[in-house]
């Protein structure tokens, strides 16, 4: 036992385990510097690739995205005007239609008053045509009855057309004179 610890005393590598032989580090190394030329070389230039093509696209993206949204926001601009003109329209239709009902509203009031006069004077014009002759009838009818009452009371015959005319026209011209001033 004490000759393996002069042994194990000489050669480190077979003292402690964990530490590698000199060669196997140098191996290490050299394929350690290998990979890293390779991954600088080939690996990486790619991946610098795919990032730097990954940032235009989104950097791209978000170049589309607010044109579109300043496009958005122009087209907005664009119905709020459209709208606003729309309303104002609409407005001023809707105030043309009120003035044009009132105008309707206005000459057809004036026609029914001119109808109504016109309806008015016409009625008023047969209640006179149909008085004057219900007063002549009645001038008639009263005359004759005038006469039959006369020609009794008298006792003597007023057949004679003029005569009879005369007495009527007398008799009905004092019963207007005594209307007259009691209608007034």
């Amino acid at each position: 036992m004490f000759h393996a610890l002069i042994l194990a005393a000489e050669d480190p590598a077979k003292v402690n385990p964990v530490i590698p032989h000199t060669a196997e580090i140098i191996l290490g190394l050299v394929a350690f510097l290998l990979l890293l030329f390779v991954i600088k070389k080939f690996v990486s230039p790619r991946f610098e690739a795919l990032y730097a093509e990954r940032t235009a696209k989104i950097e791209g993206g978000i170049e589309k995205a607010e044109q579109a949204q300043a496009e958005a926001q122009r087209t907005l601009e664009q119905y709020k005007e459209q709208l606003a003109e729309a309303r104002a329209e609409a407005a001023r239709i809707r105030d043309d239609a009120r003035a044009e009902g009132l105008q309707i509203v206005e000459e057809l009031r004036e026609q029914a008053q001119a109808e109504s006069s016109r309806i008015i004077a016409q009625g008023q014009h047969q209640l006179d045509a149909q008085r004057a002759q219900i007063v002549a009838e009645l001038r008639a009818d009263l005359g004759r009855t005038a006469v039959e009452l006369a020609s009794k009371v008298v006792g003597e015959s007023l057949e004679d057309d003029s005569r009879r005319r005369g007495t009527v026209d007398r008799f009905l011209n004092e019963l207007d004179a005594v209307a007259a001033p009691a209608s007034k």
